[in-house]
């Protein structure tokens, strides 16, 4: 699956923004929202009912947990549905972006068989959140910002603590570059190969 380039200002403001006629309750902190099609946000308490998975659709889970939550925080259904358990610390010096390619690689691969992914961690206020963020700002070429806060409009209880938006913003700089990157690959070899190419000839002159 892949969500198509945002055509206009106004289409992106409207991603962004989201569904305008959701009227946030307390209560709906403990169950998942979806934050692009086939990709939902929540607490560990969204994971715990089979039944409840089943009627989302989900297909795949992306459990993410504090190591010191693994004897609760766990995967319920390994039988039943594709999980990818990641043990991350829920504080502020965590790299998110280390760790953040194989989080990516298992949603990308899941949306594109037309799975559905629940990622949680166990409250879903600030470590899922952080990974979601990142997803949505790669994968719809995003502002860290405008990521931020399209996943916000959806599930409105997301605070990311300070060490992870600070990574959240610098991952912006890096997908924006390995995008480029990307996009341009022979032009980018072309250059190194030239830039050889002049350094030996001066090399060979002097």
């Amino acid at each position: 699956m892949s969500i198509p380039s945002i055509p206009s200002e106004e289409a992106l403001r409207n991603l962004v923004q989201g569904p305008g006629d959701v009227e946030w309750r307390y209560e709906m902190r403990r169950e998942c929202q979806e934050i692009l099609p086939g990709l939902l946000l929540g607490p560990f308490q969204a994971s715990k009912s089979q039944e409840v998975l089943r009627s989302l659709g989900i297909t795949h889970i992306v459990c993410i947990r504090d190591a010191k939550e693994a004897f609760s925080v766990k995967p319920r259904f390994p039988g039943q549905f594709q999980y990818l358990t990641l043990d991350v610390e829920d504080n502020e010096e965590q790299n998110l972006i280390r760790l953040f390619p194989q989080a990516n690689a298992f949603i990308q691969q899941a949306l594109s068989q037309g799975g559905r992914v629940l990622v949680h961690c166990n409250g879903g206020i600030s470590l899922s959140p952080a990974f979601v963020v990142m997803f949505v700002m790669q994968h719809c070429q995003l502002s860290w910002e405008d990521a931020l806060h399209l996943v916000q409009n959806r599930r409105y209880c997301i605070s990311p603590n300070g060490g992870f938006l600070t990574q959240i913003k610098e991952y912006e700089s890096i997908y924006k570059a390995n995008a480029a990157i990307a996009r341009y690959p022979t032009a980018q070899m072309q250059r190194v190969v030239s830039r050889r190419k002049r350094d030996n000839d001066d090399d060979e002159a002097g």
